[in-house]
Formats: structure tokens, C-alpha cells, sequence
């Protein structure tokens, strides 16, 4: 008999990381997120180097979640419904590399997971899905005010009409 661990990581890449903490921070069963950089070859990368589009590193959150409360294939579904995983380097007027939809996995099984739900999502969307499943590499916190930033910054321009527009298409509080 196995046991469900109390706590499990994934990475996921689906356009800026503001937005997917804003989201991900109300899904039940999530216990904490941080967002970072991962996928490029260089170490520390910083805010300014990724936005650049060289680094090969994309805007990412790394989920910490209670398996009990909120399985692997679950915290997925939520990725599929908070951005289009259709467009190719591009979340909105977010455009490069760094904005790729992307599921970092942390094990074989989360691998497994993350590829069944790729292939049950596509019939959710007309176009191809282009979301990258790969191995996690090393993850690299992002400076200290990009955490919370939604609600911290609720007032501000990219807020109020990028990531309040979209917890409301997934009925969620602003």
C-alpha cells in the first residue's frame, strides 16, 4: 500500500509567472508558489536577462501542493484553463521564449501525468497544442517583488486589465 506524500513540487511555464500565481494561489489544495526562472543553460539568471529573450530561461511558478487535497493531473487542468497553450512563445501581448507554455516535471510518474493530460486537453482546443513536457532543471527564484505581485499591485495597468480580466473567466475572486 503507498501512501500520498504530503507535499509535492511542479513547475509549470504559461505566460508571465504575475499571472499564474494570481491564479494558482486560490486553487484548493495549493500550499505555496513561488515565481522563477528555469529551461536555460545559464545560473541566476535575472529578471532583465530573461526578459530579454536570450537566456532560454521562461517565466516560471513552482507549485508546492498538497497531492491529498489536489492531485498532479488536477493542479493540470487548472494549467490548461488559465492560458492558451496553443500559441507558440506567446501569452497575449507577452510575446518570446520566456513566455512558453511549459510543464517542468519532477519524476517520471509526473512526466506520465503531464503527457495524458496534454493529449486529453487537445480536444479542448482547435489548434495544436505547443506546451513543452520536459525534465525540470534547476529552478531560480525570481526577485523578491515579483512574489504576490497581484495582489499587491491590483491597481497597476498589466493587473487590472490582463490578470483580473482572466480570474474572472475562471470564476474566480479578483
Amino acid at each position: 500500500m503507498s501512501t500520498i506524500p504530503q507535499r509535492e513540487t511542479a513547475t509549470l511555464g504559461a505566460g508571465c509567472f504575475w499571472c499564474i500565481e494570481a491564479v494558482l494561489l486560490q486553487a484548493p489544495g495549493v500550499l505555496a508558489v513561488r515565481s522563477g526562472y528555469t529551461g536555460g543553460p545559464g545560473a541566476n539568471p535575472t529578471y532583465a536577462e530573461v526578459c530579454s529573450g536570450r537566456t532560454g530561461h521562461a517565466e516560471v511558478v513552482q507549485i508546492e501542493f498538497a497531492p491529498g487535497r489536489l492531485a498532479y493531473a488536477e493542479l493540470l487542468q487548472w494549467f490548461w484553463r488559465l492560458h492558451d497553450p496553443t500559441t507558440l512563445d506567446r501569452q497575449g501581448n507577452d510575446v518570446g521564449s520566456q513566455y512558453r507554455s511549459a510543464i517542468f516535471t519532477h519524476s517520471p510518474e509526473q512526466q506520465r501525468i503531464a503527457a495524458t493530460s496534454k493529449a486529453t486537453a487537445q480536444a479542448d482546443f482547435a489548434a495544436p497544442i505547443v506546451t513543452e513536457v520536459t525534465p525540470a532543471g534547476p529552478f531560480w527564484p525570481a526577485e523578491a517583488y515579483h512574489y504576490d505581485y497581484y495582489r499587491r499591485n491590483k491597481e497597476q495597468g498589466y493587473c487590472r486589465f490582463v490578470i483580473a480580466p482572466k480570474l474572472a473567466k475562471l470564476g474566480l475572486p479578483p
